[in-house]
């Protein structure tokens, strides 16, 4: 007996596409292998529940379907030519590869919780080789027409220094076919968060003779713990000693090119903006930025009753109100 899409998915068969979508991530979710490593009979519902998406995803795959049924894909030329493929992994959510539109897009990111790829090595950080399968380009309008393969997509979580500078991360492939490999990646230094690097050719081959697809990188900054970037500037948070703050002095800061100094003048409070020019981000094209550098005075913990004695006697001397301005 021909198996019921519809069914597989428990939904109606007048059931919209966000409700087919939501559906299939629902079970998707639930019956994925990597999450029933001990159910045999998972990895088969998982693949059945695949089939079923994709054909009732696909508006002219589900009207063939509903109206021929699922031996529609025999049809020859009666039947949809080309299409799309759809796949829902952890880190994303449905896309459309080359030539198709995209779909309400469902966030992924607690689908499991492990990833795929596990940790990079080299101090890189986290590679989520969390990938999504979209769909192949559009099949030509005869048999003998070549094809292109499927893309690819990818979330690379970088640290925050390599997408200044630039760099190369490995990130680990693991094609729905089953093939996998390790693949280097050159990170452009002032790259930005949600910046897309495409890797061509290194996606899925077609069915058949075609060009295979490419693989689609969407670069995820790790945040610092003191530095940020606000277009081309960054933004540090400079701690100093109460006496630095006083007195003035000279520290060592560093920076994307190493470390440099730091003229801090006497008196300063916290929240003094210092600017060094040129020591922001470089990006591959446009103006460089600077590095403001933010001052922050760190009292000693501690302090004894003689050394707040000292403050008071000291603070006696000033009538300075620093809140005199301060209004609603």
């Amino acid at each position: 007996m021909a198996e019921d899409y519809y069914r597989t998915l428990g939904v109606r068969r007048d059931a919209s596409q966000a409700e087919i979508q939501k559906a299939y991530f629902e079970l998707a979710k639930k019956y994925h292998p990597d999450r029933n490593p001990d159910d045999k009979t998972a990895k088969k519902k998982f693949q059945q529940i695949q089939a079923a998406f994709e054909v009732l995803n696909n508006p002219e795959k589900r009207e063939m379907y509903d109206r021929y049924g699922s031996s529609f894909e025999t049809m020859g030329a009666g039947g949809p030519q080309g299409g799309h493929t759809w796949g829902a992994w952890p880190g994303g959510g449905f896309q459309a590869g080359p030539g198709g539109a995209p779909v309400e897009d469902i966030d992924f990111g607690q689908f499991f919780g492990e990833r795929f790829g596990g940790e990079s090595t080299g101090g890189l950080g986290d590679i989520f080789a969390q990938f999504r399968r979209a769909a192949g380009a559009k099949s030509g309008r005869t048999a003998s027409a070549a094809r292109r393969g499927s893309d690819l997509l990818y979330d690379a979580e970088i640290p925050f220094s390599t997408a200044i500078t630039g760099g190369e991360i490995q990130i680990a492939v693991r094609h729905p076919s089953g093939k996998a490999e390790t693949i280097a990646v050159k990170i452009p230094p002032g790259i930005e968060e949600g910046k897309k690097i495409r890797l061509r050719g290194k996606g899925e081959p077609p069915p058949g003779r075609g060009t295979p697809g490419d693989i689609l990188i969407t670069v995820r900054v790790a945040p610092h713990p003191f530095f940020e970037r606000r277009g081309n500037h960054l933004y540090v948070r400079v701690p100093i000693t109460l006496a630095e703050a006083a007195l003035g002095a000279k520290i060592d800061l560093p920076t994307p090119e190493g470390t440099v100094s730091l003229s801090i003048p006497a008196g300063a409070s916290s929240g003094t903006k210092l600017r060094l020019k040129g020591h922001g981000v470089a990006p591959k094209t446009g103006t460089r930025g600077d590095l403001l550098a933010e001052i922050q005075i760190v009292l000693p913990k501690n302090l004894s009753d003689a050394d707040r004695e000292a403050i008071r006697q000291l603070d006696t001397h000033y009538t300075q109100n620093p809140r005199a301005n301060l209004r609603w």
